[in-house]
């Protein structure tokens, strides 16, 4: 069965290219309905309930799109922004794995990004603890774009829905394949399938080192740093990495900046 979906745009012609290419590319989509602000929007969201939103982040009118959600009173829905934005906007979507389409909008982009939230929706069933959490995201994702994209929590999806990290508790993340394993300050660890590489754009360098091509520590579990027969860090647990030769100099200068 097809999701239903509404566009909010005050762009009209966004909103019939979109509702075009959607109708056209993306099957499992049924577009049910569209607004031009967030007023109409609120009544079309509760008069409708749709199972997705594509929403411009930033109307030219001034009014953000965070503004909509925060006055929907059931939100059992998930989000799809469409935004100009680019930069620090997309390390914030990155990290709070809230789905997103670049304007003008390209059709691979799209097709991926609709992929992706019926991946989301079957995950997340119709679990109201699921969709708190998920709005919780989209609360960080709102806070962390006035902070240029470094908020202080990082989403990731599992197998029921998703699971909000406070980034102070991750200790280090080690590459694993196309994956990263996050180690946290209370012994546990957790697989997730975004790379490190994705990890090094989402985390914020003022804690965040990598310190070879396999690692990433967070500094302030940083014991102490040797550099006899070979360079190390020792995290506060006792847990011994080698630093990457070519990253020892800008490792010492961060270790002296700290």
């Amino acid at each position: 069965m097809a999701l239903k979906a509404i566009i909010v745009d005050d762009e009209d012609l966004a909103r019939k290219n979109l509702m075009m290419l959607l109708e056209e590319y993306c099957k499992d989509i049924e577009v049910i309905g569209d607004a031009g602000n967030i007023d109409d929007a609120e009544l079309l969201i509760e008069e409708k309930s749709p199972d997705v939103v594509f929403l411009d982040i930033r109307m030219p009118s001034g009014a953000e799109g965070f503004d909509l959600l925060d006055r929907i009173k059931k939100r059992n829905f998930l989000v799809v922004f469409v935004t100009a934005f680019k930069d620090y906007a997309l390390r914030a979507f990155n990290a709070n794995a809230i789905h997103y389409v670049l304007k003008p909008v390209d059709i691979d982009d799209l097709v991926i990004s609709v992929d992706k939230v019926l991946e989301a929706r079957k995950i997340m069933g119709d679990n109201p603890t699921n969709f708190e959490t998920y709005f919780e995201s989209i609360d960080n994702l709102a806070n962390s774009m006035t902070t240029q994209g470094y908020g202080n929590k990082v989403a990731i999806s599992h197998t029921k829905g998703i699971k909000l990290i406070d980034i102070h508790d991750i200790m280090y993340l080690e590459a694993s394949g196309n994956c990263t394993v996050l180690y946290f300050n209370d012994g546990t660890r957790y697989l997730d399938t975004r790379t490190l590489k994705i990890y090094e754009g989402i985390l914020n360098p003022a804690f965040f080192f990598r310190i070879h091509k396999s690692h990433i520590v967070n500094m302030e579990y940083l014991k102490e740093y040797l550099n006899e027969d070979g360079h190390f860090a020792i995290l506060k647990n006792g847990k011994l990495l080698s630093v990457a030769r070519n990253r020892v100099s800008n490792f010492v200068k961060t270790l002296k900046s700290l």
